[in-house]
């Protein structure tokens, strides 16, 4: 399956062997960190609005967390069949084809007049989400030369970190000037850019279609199915802890249900030339290191950007405003490291420059877990930075292994494989959150202590995961 409809005459010409030229790549890389800035940061920013959308909507509150769940799972369960497509019809067209549907679904969230359709629509979104996360980082390999590509690779990962930390804050700014709707709303015009913008400054490879390649809906079912009930199991078994024990039978069996789709969908991937689900990338020992490494590191950081907030109001009785001020020092030092990990990209090897920043990571949030019973802003901020330093300082050589070590015609499921683990290991550090405060109480004190050195365990494997990569030969493809 190739595509075979004609490109319009612009500069979305088939790109040169290796990247784009100036000023063309200045201007496929503004689409691109848009166009994903948008995606992740509408996986957050209509948290601190759930209240007030579930007033205003005349809904149960316990159903508003829908508004969060339709967006996450329609990313979750459609960045790998995604990603397969763009390897078959080309990054470009499905990248403009998710901003267009993004676009669109936001301006249905904006006019939404009840709950119901406002999940729809966020459901939507999160499709629309997903074509842009699923060939990303693939879009990125093309606009960028191979000598360069760690520079774009920082880049990219640095506007993924800070906009997965940043809703909160945006949605605080929109929410002091404008209702809820607006949350979305901005999101047309910034769509309407991008889908101008990308005509014509994305690269139109031609598909290099692999020999087996196909798209099955049989295989989008299966892996819908699989993650949607490990998901939903998930969720409810962290969420509903404490609630009584036909509750916990019903999480328990939608996770079951889940691994077992999970081991018949697997199974029927690995006799598959070119598998949706890339079990063959996984066979690739420093790929399967490094998705390894991202879940660990996205599951600490998960962890503990939710316990942070509780730790610094409920422990230490800091205001709102200022817990944000100090938790802003995390994303500022991912901001001033991630360019400086993208130049080290070639001269060191990615595994060991991800180590050593998931090692920082580890030690930061082991710091954050021991603060003395009063601490100083000073002693909150210098953590805060070293935590950020770490995590950029992982980020783009990790994500850099993940693009570059399988074949440039499966950089399509490379690309996806990153954003699935990433939102695996968000998706796992919300779990885990949720049952340690569902036995130790945020408001007790000790529940935000435990997360944080639960975060740091967790970054402490993905450093040992990283590390290992260093020992692991790698074949770099063009």
């Amino acid at each position: 399956m190739t595509s075979s409809h004609a490109e319009p005459a612009s500069l979305a010409e088939a790109p040169a062997t290796d990247g784009l030229p100036q000023p063309q790549r200045r201007w496929a890389m503004l689409v691109i960190i848009l166009g994903i800035m948008a995606a992740v940061l509408d996986g957050t920013i209509v948290n601190l609005a759930l209240p007030g959308i579930a007033r205003e909507l005349h809904a149960d509150p316990a159903h508003a967390i829908w508004v969060v769940n339709a967006y996450q799972i329609a990313t979750l369960v459609m960045l790998l069949p995604l990603a397969s497509l763009g390897d078959l019809v080309g990054y470009r067209r499905v990248y403009l084809v998710g901003m267009a549907l993004f676009a669109v679904a936001s301006l249905v969230a904006t006019l939404a007049d009840s709950l119901a359709t406002l999940i729809a629509a966020r459901a939507l979104q999160g499709l629309g989400a997903a074509g842009l996360m699923s060939v990303n980082s693939a879009l990125v390999r093309l606009v960028y030369p191979r000598a360069r590509l760690g520079r774009g690779m920082a880049i990219n990962s640095m506007v993924v970190a800070c906009a997965s930390v940043a809703g909160p804050s945006v949605a605080a700014a929109i929410l002091s000037v404008a209702s809820w709707p607006w949350l979305f709303a901005i999101n047309v015009p910034l769509g309407v850019l991008v889908l101008a913008l990308g005509r014509r400054a994305l690269p139109a490879q031609r598909a290099d279609v692999a020999t087996g390649e196909r798209f099955s809906w049989v295989d989008v079912l299966l892996n819908v199915l699989m993650f949607s009930l490990v998901f939903v199991g998930a969720d409810r078994l962290g969420v509903r802890a404490e609630a009584g024990q036909g509750a916990q039978a019903g999480a328990w069996l939608l996770l079951v249900a889940g691994v077992a789709v999970g081991f018949l969908y697997l199974r029927r991937q690995r006799a598959l030339a070119v598998p949706l689900f890339p079990v063959d990338l996984l066979r690739i020992p420093v790929f399967a290191l490094s998705m390894g490494t991202s879940v660990g590191a996205f599951c600490a950081q998960m962890l503990s950007f939710i316990a942070l907030p509780f730790l610094l109001l409920e422990t230490y009785g800091r205001s709102h405003v200022e817990a944000g001020l100090l938790i802003t020092a995390w994303p500022l030092a991912i901001v001033v490291t991630a360019p400086i990990a993208g130049r080290l990209i070639g001269r060191y090897p990615d595994g060991s420059l991800g180590g050593i920043g998931l090692s920082l990571l580890s030690l930061g949030l082991v710091l954050l877990a021991t603060l003395p019973a009063q601490p100083r802003d000073a002693d909150i901020v210098w953590r805060m930075a070293l935590c950020g330093l770490g995590f950029g300082l992982f980020q783009s050589p990790n994500n850099h292994t993940i693009v570059t070590s399988p074949p440039v015609h499966r950089s399509g499921a490379a690309s996806g494989m990153l954003g699935t683990a990433r939102l695996t290991g968000q998706t796992l550090g919300a779990v885990l959150l949720a049952a340690i405060f569902s036995i130790w109480p945020p408001n007790a004190g000790r529940g935000p202590f435990i997360a944080l050195g639960l975060a740091a365990a967790c970054a402490a494997v993905a450093a040992v995961c990283s590390t290992l990569r260093a020992r692991e030969p790698r074949v770099r493809h063009a």
